[in-house]
């Protein structure tokens, strides 16, 4: 029976399988939809295993919602072109379903991927769509968040998704306020709710990195400290050429960096870091560090972060919620970025060319 195009379209549509894959299925099933679709099927298994070991750093995230819940998946192709892909879609919103569904049966709660693929039956799904789609998908990751009141949000196509849980009143106007701030989360990607959710260890380690930043950049601290290194460097480290640049430059200070030579601006940051006890104790470098570690909290802190809609662009997070419902509080937010965290293999795609041109 002759294959045509059409039958090829009609199986590709059904399975998300490639052209050719299609096309060699009902070659073999002699034009049987119905058995071709088995025979894809059937394939999965080996060519998933052979995919195992590729990089699947696209994809897209997926939400499931009820009342007072919501799950977040984040799932995983090999290509952008794959995550536009209509099978593919359906497959990481049922993923999404699924894990909501379990979760609220008392399964796994982002604990264990694995635990959930078993548990929902979803884990010969993804080889059988592995296998029809013609790329490595992953299950990467998902979880839940459950409040008084949930919201979620997608953003760029499934680029991003999110989910904010709080305690307070379930209103429209409470709603409206944790997708405002969803989207927030979305854009500015903060790591904690409030500073009381930064350990100690993480605080101490945000100050050291602040301090040591600071010895390295020599240039970015107080002028009287600043020039007390410069006089050693000079007297100690610095060419005669450094030397002469200085006492040309030093009125606009703001720019020596751009005049010394890379061996000068790198013995004044030995030197920097040779005197760093000294400069620790020096309370204008105090106040220099508590101002850089504060800046760093209201980054990464989502209620010091200023509101993205603020009218007079001042406006905390916290000060918006107080605003709507002073007993409005946030309790739990997940941010999934496709992709974040995974090392993406460099694609040459000339050479991919010529290579197939050659085989």
């Amino acid at each position: 029976m002759a294959i045509t195009a059409a039958m090829v379209k009609e199986l590709r549509e059904k399975t998300g399988a490639g052209m050719m894959d299609c096309k060699k299925a009902l070659t073999e099933a002699a034009g049987d939809i119905n058995a071709a679709i088995e025979a894809l099927k059937k394939s999965g298994a080996a060519k998933a295993e052979k995919k195992a070991s590729r990089i699947a750093a696209e994809g897209i995230a997926r939400i499931a919602a009820s009342d007072n819940e919501a799950c977040v998946v984040e799932v995983n192709s090999e290509t952008d072109f794959v995550a536009k892909n209509e099978t593919f879609q359906e497959f990481v919103q049922e993923v999404a379903d699924k894990a909501l569904a379990s979760s609220l049966q008392g399964g796994p709660n982002g604990e264990d991927v694995e635990e959930l693929l078993e548990s929902a039956g979803l884990k010969d799904e993804l080889v059988e769509k592995t296998a029809t789609i013609g790329e490595k998908l992953s299950v990467r990751r998902f979880e839940k968040a459950s409040g008084d009141v949930v919201v979620s949000y997608i953003h760029g196509a499934g680029r991003i998704g999110v989910l904010v849980a709080a305690s307070g009143d379930n209103n429209d106007a409470n709603k409206e306020a944790l997708n405002n701030i969803a989207m927030q989360i979305a854009a500015m990607n903060p790591q904690y709710i409030s500073q009381d959710d930064i350990s100690d260890d993480e605080k101490a380690k945000l100050e050291d990195i602040v301090k040591e930043s600071a010895l390295n950049d020599p240039f970015s601290l107080p002028k009287p400290i600043l020039m007390e290194l410069i006089e050693e460097a000079k007297a100690n480290h610095w060419s005669d050429e450094d030397k002469a640049i200085f006492e040309e430059k030093k009125s606009k200070m703001n720019f020596l960096p751009n005049f010394l030579s890379e061996d000068a601006k790198k013995s004044l940051a030995e030197v920097a870091l040779n005197a760093k006890e000294k400069i620790y104790g020096n309370k204008i470098f105090s106040g220099l560090v508590n101002g850089r570690v504060n800046k760093q909290y209201k980054d990464i802190s989502l209620m010091d972060q200023v509101y993205v809609k603020a009218e007079d662009g001042k406006q905390t997070v916290a000060k918006y919620l107080e605003s709507v419902d002073k007993d409005l509080k946030i309790t739990k937010m997940v941010r999934f970025e496709v992709g974040e965290g995974i090392e993406k293999k460099e694609e040459d795609f000339a050479a991919e060319v010529a290579a197939q041109m050659n085989s």
